[in-house]
């Protein structure tokens, strides 16, 4: 029971909590390796990857096509790709209006799909266009030298691609023992100890949760949760159940918010919604509440950095 450090030192515990995050599973989206990602971006890990599709899309001509490939569950952020297809959409508006915007996905539903349906018929008609896994919008191979993604019904070829390729655990997982054949992580959903290694946790987006999605306000929760199990633990008292919330708010435009919010129980060895809690904004609302709720997003974010960086 010791965790080896980059620089060899050793470290023993009593038990560990990992936060693997996730890592790119290459080579699952046949033609998208480490060098297509040079051409065209996931933008999953923040950093070169995220100011590589933001300095493509600055250098786009007006009139140009973005196509976002949106992948099968599960992965990072479920309502991520939807989040940047409204963000991108808005500055193709305002900057280059004589673009459009696709997205190919390999799902028939994802998270708040009337609302983004809704606000994109709204704030986007004509621009934004989302082909769903049932009218030929899974993506089953991709040309990175020409940009040109293939689907089961055609070929699109962008001027910037963003292809969000399956994901699975970050490699410290594999490395640790803790994931299984899926790539993720399974867990006791009252600690969060792996299922397959003792005495080693698991939390955030690789953890196997159930009805819990794989967000930073679901991993925070997770952290705060597993704290308080392995406190409980080294002192041999038994966790109590636990009851987790997650919140998650999306800009479709920067004075356009809207949101979701579930609370979350062990039940049956996974973590299930509780029956009628949470819920989602409300479908009809005007425009000052969906302002409102913007403004509610920015104040989420600054208020979780601080509390998760000081």
């Amino acid at each position: 029971r010791s965790v080896t450090l980059a620089d060899g030192a050793r470290l023993p515990y009593d038990r560990l909590v990992l936060a693997p995050g996730i890592d790119i599973r290459w080579g699952a989206l046949p033609g998208y390796d480490e060098a297509a990602a040079g051409h065209m971006p996931h933008a999953w890990h923040a950093g070169e990857q995220t100011v590589l599709l933001r300095r493509q899309l600055e250098a786009m001509p007006d009139g140009g096509l973005v196509v976002i490939a949106a992948p099968a569950n599960p992965f990072r952020c479920p309502p991520g790709p939807y989040e940047r297809a409204s963000l991108i959409a808005h500055y193709l508006k305002t900057r280059k209006p004589r673009s459009k915007l696709l997205v190919l996905d390999a799902k028939d539903a994802f998270s708040k799909q009337r609302l983004f349906l809704s606000a994109w018929s709204e704030l986007y008609p004509g621009l934004l266009e989302w082909v769903p896994l049932s009218k030929g919008g899974n993506v089953t191979s991709v040309e990175p030298a020409t940009r040109t993604l293939v689907t089961d019904f055609g070929r699109h070829q962008a001027a910037v691609a963003n292809v969000i390729p399956p994901q699975k655990a970050g490699r410290i997982a594999e490395a640790a023992g803790v994931a299984d054949r899926s790539g993720w992580c399974p867990i006791d959903p009252v600690t969060f100890e792996s299922r397959l290694q003792a005495r080693v946790h698991v939390i955030g987006d690789a953890a196997i949760a159930g009805a819990m999605p794989k967000s930073a306000f679901a991993a925070n929760a997770q952290a705060k949760t597993c704290a308080a199990a392995v406190a409980r633990l080294l002192t041999g008292a038994t966790p109590s159940a636990p009851k987790l919330i997650n919140t998650c708010y999306s800009l479709v435009a920067p004075d356009y918010g809207i949101s979701v919010a579930g609370v979350y129980q062990p039940s049956g060895g996974q973590l299930a919604e509780v029956p009628g809690a949470g819920g989602v904004s409300p479908p009809e609302a005007p425009r000052a509440t969906r302002a409102a709720e913007a403004a509610l997003a920015e104040s989420w974010f600054r208020t979780i950095t601080a509390e998760v960086f000081g």
